[in-house]
Order: structure tokens, then C-alpha cells, then sequence
């Protein structure tokens, strides 16, 4: 069997798209930015703000921010790695989204985050509520720059 591969991302700041373009291109993967239908802004993302979009959708855990274009064939990927950024400790609620619309029966699905200041924490299993269980989940990874032999080292790994 082939395996096909996806690189899926959601970035609010740039870095875990670098990062993501860097390990699609690594894994000969295909690319796929998960993109909110609407787009957040600086104030969204202010997390001192306590009433900004950001901080809103992440104090309610039933907050499903909706995706701009969900037209992917699932069914044609074997492994999926889903990338984002720590917000609350935590993957953003878009990344629910995204795991919640697809049927990802069958897959391996590996985590992998940026953070400013925090490390992967609960981020990566808290996603497995997301899924059906017929899953295999790799451990999530930290990986904060688009670094190409620490990536190439990571997917021998988890390829």
C-alpha cells in the first residue's frame, strides 16, 4: 500500500505554515491550510482580551469556528498530520472543526504544534475526542521553526 500523505494546517501567525509547508515537502505530502471562513484578525487574537473572538471560541468548548473550504478527499490520504498552534494549552477550536467534518476511519493522524511559550501539554490527546476510534494516533510534536533535518529526523519516526 501507498502511503498517501496530507499535511493539514491552521495558522493565525505564519509559523505553523512554515512549519507544515516544510514537512509536506519533507514527506512529499500534500498541503491544505485549514482556513477559517472568517479570517481572525490582530484584536481576535489578543489573548489579554478576554472578549476577543480568540478567547471567546476557547472559553467554549462547544465553539466550532466554520472553515472556508472543506472540500478535501479524506479518502484519498492514509496518513494525516494536523498542525497548529498552542492557544490555552490547547489546539484552537478550528482544529475540532476540521477533525469533526472528515471520517478519518482507518488513518494515522500525527499532531504537531507551535507555541510561543508552552509546550504540547494536552493539545495532541485532547484531539482524540474528535474521532472515531478506529485511529491510530502518533504523540503529538513541538516543532516551533520550519527546521528541515530536525523534520527529515521526526518522519523517519512516525512515516
Amino acid at each position: 500500500m501507498s502511503n498517501k500523505v496530507l499535511v493539514a494546517v491552521f495558522s493565525a501567525s505564519g509559523v505553523t505554515k512554515r512549519v507544515g509547508e516544510e514537512i509536506a515537502r519533507a514527506a512529499g505530502a500534500d498541503f491544505y491550510e485549514i482556513l477559517p471562513k472568517e479570517i481572525y484578525t490582530s484584536a481576535d487574537l489578543d489573548w489579554r482580551n478576554r472578549k476577543s473572538r480568540s478567547s471567546v471560541e476557547m472559553n467554549d468548548p462547544s465553539a466550532r469556528p466554520e472553515i472556508a473550504d472543506s472540500a478535501l478527499d479524506m479518502a484519498a490520504y492514509d496518513t494525516v498530520f494536523v498542525g497548529f498552534p498552542i492557544w490555552w494549552g490547547v489546539a484552537p477550536r478550528i482544529i475540532d472543526t476540521f477533525l469533526e467534518s472528515y471520517d478519518f476511519s482507518g488513518k494515522k493522524i500525527v499532531p504537531f504544534c507551535t507555541s510561543g511559550g508552552s509546550g504540547v501539554g494536552r493539545s495532541d490527546t485532547e484531539l482524540h475526542k474528535d474521532v472515531s476510534a478506529d485511529v491510530k494516533w502518533e504523540k503529538g510534536r513541538l516543532i516551533n521553526r520550519p527546521d528541515a533535518e530536525e523534520i527529515r529526523s521526526w518522519l523517519a519516526k512516525v512515516l
